[in-house]
């Protein structure tokens, strides 16, 4: 029996691509930031370096480390507001941004508290200070890859909350809090003999389960940089930059930590407050009152 020729099949477009250059660019400088944070701790010349030689330690690649991972942040914050500014979000994005993540924020700290702390104090022991750097770094990529399923599930990025403690929050945290005991101690000494050594250990331990739990957090997402803001707060934003300019030496090494440790706890405070108190804080009021001047 004959067959009549079947009509060819239409071929199917190939999917794009999406590749956004500005918001790609600033998760681009994030992990750059991470690396050579991580060259820097490699540089860094402790005094396990230098055992019985009498040569104090060095810890001026430590501070440089910890500006990077910091400045990573930063780059981190800018990477998503630009993408959400420009209504450019892609997944392509998303996945940089993670694989970025990982490194700046993942990597770069768990190699940082090893570095300076843990591997001095478990020195008879080191599988142990592997461990405890390793579970960070673990919990961090798991927590990027929830968040990146449950981004692709919803088909959104994120939504307003986030499920567990974010991972650069995580890594501001320990490089702040590293800056404040440094700048606290004055003294270049070495730091596993400090009063402090094994804050850094436990914070690492601590923020691993945070990170893979459900505990919620304001992504401020909401926030819009070009939105009105009155007139007291654009005066209190531009004394608060000034004096961070001016005492930079003195008030970062304090004010990070307060800012990294408040987000922290706000996420076990934040089921007891009202839901009005909760939409001031984290979502910005962009709708006029209605008393301007107008010209």
């Amino acid at each position: 029996m004959d067959k009549s020729p079947q009509p060819p099949e239409t071929e199917k477009p190939a999917p794009t691509l999406k590749i956004y250059f500005l918001p790609n660019l600033m998760t681009a400088g994030n992990l750059f930031c991470g690396f050579i944070a991580l060259t820097k701790i490699v540089e860094a010349k402790l005094p396990s370096d230098f055992r019985n030689a009498g040569v104090p330690p060095d810890y001026h690649n430590i501070r440089m480390a910890l500006g990077f991972i910091l400045l990573a942040c930063i780059f981190d914050l800018l990477d998503g507001r630009l993408a959400r500014m420009g209504g450019v979000e892609s997944a392509f994005g998303r996945e940089f941004d993670s694989l970025a993540d990982l490194i700046s924020f993942g990597a770069a700290p768990a190699f940082l508290v090893h570095r300076v702390v843990l591997r001095d104090i478990f020195a008879t022991r080191p599988e142990i200070g592997w461990f405890i750097a390793s579970i960070y770094l673990i919990c961090g990529a798991l927590r990027l890859a929830r968040f990146n399923c449950l981004a692709a599930m919803s088909g959104s990025g994120g939504g307003k909350e986030f499920m567990g403690f974010p991972i650069p929050a995580a890594a501001g945290l320990v490089a702040s809090l590293t800056l404040f005991l440094m700048w606290e101690d004055q003294s270049d000494r070495d730091l596993t003999h400090a009063p402090w050594s094994f804050i850094l250990p436990g914070l690492l331990l601590f923020l691993s389960v945070m990170m893979v739990s459900e505990v919620t957090y304001p992504s401020f997402k909401t926030l819009d940089l070009r939105a009105r803001r009155s007139f007291s707060k654009t005066i209190v934003t531009i004394l608060f930059t000034g004096c961070r300019v001016i005492l930079h030496n003195n008030i970062l090494p304090i004010i990070l930590p307060i800012i990294f440790t408040i987000y922290l706890l706000y996420g076990f405070v934040r089921p007891q407050i009202s839901r009005k108190i909760r939409r001031e804080i984290e979502e910005e009021d962009d709708e006029d009152d209605g008393n301007s001047l107008t010209p």
